[in-house]
């Protein structure tokens, strides 16, 4: 059994697998697991004390660009590369095997990376996120207020009030920016599939709110791509 751990900007989520299948995913606030795992991996978008998980593993490994990963990087600076955009490239290859895939994570910032059809990372985007925007808005205004509750299918093109005009400087710009990107993949990879994930998704994706054909959701794309790279590791 492997342990899987992604500390984001905002939460702290875990996985348990068997091989490549997923036993358990954590819901918020759940505490980590107590039982014994072969092999753990962490993902951490900033600092993370590991010893003081009290983990009960054989090894723990924290992702850098420097582990053994099954795809290649092709990326200038791979030191600077985060953790979790190169677990969620994993998660795309081990579901997309032989196909390019354009990936959107959208949690504290949004990135849209790039792979293509031979399991090669070429990089990509980084938005701020969606949270990220509208307090910008109202922190770098006189006037502007906070939102912090909108119907993400109720986002205009047109906003009719200055709330209506924010939504849509924010939820619509953001998908228009994504369809963008896809777009300009597509021009010269143009069977590549879109996997949308990160904790914003819902924001983004669903009943037809983004243009884009050929898209899948899969909100657990990090930590399948950890156990990918936990299993390359095992080897």
């Amino acid at each position: 059994m492997n342990l899987a751990i992604d500390k984001g900007n905002t939460r702290l989520k875990w996985a348990l697998f068997e091989g490549s299948q997923m036993l358990h995913m954590s819901q918020e606030g759940e505490d980590l697991p107590k039982q014994h795992c072969q092999g753990a991996i962490v993902c951490a978008t900033g600092q993370l004390d590991v010893d003081s998980l009290g983990l009960d593993v054989d090894k723990v490994h924290v992702l850098t660009s420097q582990m053994r990963l099954p795809l290649k990087l092709n990326y200038a600076t791979p030191q600077t590369l985060g953790a979790d955009r190169i677990a969620a490239a994993c998660g795309a290859l081990k579901l997309c095997p032989g196909r390019g895939c354009v990936i959107v994570d959208a949690g504290t910032c949004i990135t849209v990376d790039y792979m293509d059809g031979q399991g090669t990372y070429h990089g990509g985007a980084i938005l701020p996120g969606i949270e990220m925007k509208f307090k910008a808005l109202h922190n770098f205004t006189a006037k502007l207020p906070l939102i912090t509750t909108v119907d993400e299918h109720d986002a205009p093109v047109t906003g009719c009030s200055t709330q209506e005009s924010m939504v849509a400087g924010v939820l619509t710009a953001t998908r228009f920016a994504i369809e963008g990107f896809v777009r300009h993949y597509r021009s010269i990879d143009p069977h590549c599939q879109v996997i949308l994930t990160g904790g914003d998704y819902n924001w983004i994706w669903g009943d037809g709110l983004l243009a884009v054909d050929d898209c899948t959701c899969e909100p657990h794309l990090v930590m399948i791509g950890l156990n990918e790279i936990l299993l390359e590791n095992e080897k």
